[in-house]
């Protein structure tokens, strides 16, 4: 089964973020639609469900590619994936309107406010969890599809 090895790549590394955005999306109902809550979360939600799993399975298809030259940690390849949506997704929230900057941290949609410790602290957790769903889950949906 060495057919179209980077299809089944991208198909395999799409799973984690699809999965995660259709609780996502059903958080977001609950809280907007039902709950009504107040925050225009519509725009920021926009960016995570068009790109993310997109390039989820772009960057397997870039870790089979590597892989073909030799050996390479999923795990590590996983855990760079943060240091690019991460810069990624504050151009975008700036380019939206929906972030802004102040001395003390990060302001979303003019309300929710963010230090910039708390930010290092969740930028350390979100290394951690890429790095975990990559070695865990993208690498069994690799083996399964006989790419790993």
């Amino acid at each position: 089964m060495n057919t179209h090895a980077y299809l089944r790549a991208y198909m395999a590394g799409i799973v984690v973020p699809t999965i995660g955005l259709l609780l996502g999306l059903t958080a977001f109902i609950i809280f907007r639609l039902i709950l009504q809550f107040p925050v225009p979360i519509e725009r920021a939600i926009a960016f995570p469900m068009a790109l993310v799993p997109n390039l989820w399975g772009l960057w397997n298809m870039v870790y089979v590619r590597m892989r073909q030259r030799g050996p390479w940690n999923i795990g590590l390849h996983g855990g760079v994936l943060p240091l690019i949506l991460g810069p990624l997704g504050f151009t975008v929230g700036r380019a939206l309107g929906v972030l802004e900057t102040h001395a003390r941290g990060l302001v979303y949609f003019g309300d929710i406010n963010f230090d910039y410790a708390f930010l290092v602290f969740g930028a350390g957790v979100g290394l951690v969890a890429y790095y975990l769903f990559w070695k865990y889950v993208v690498n069994f949906f690799n083996e399964v599809l006989g790419i790993a």
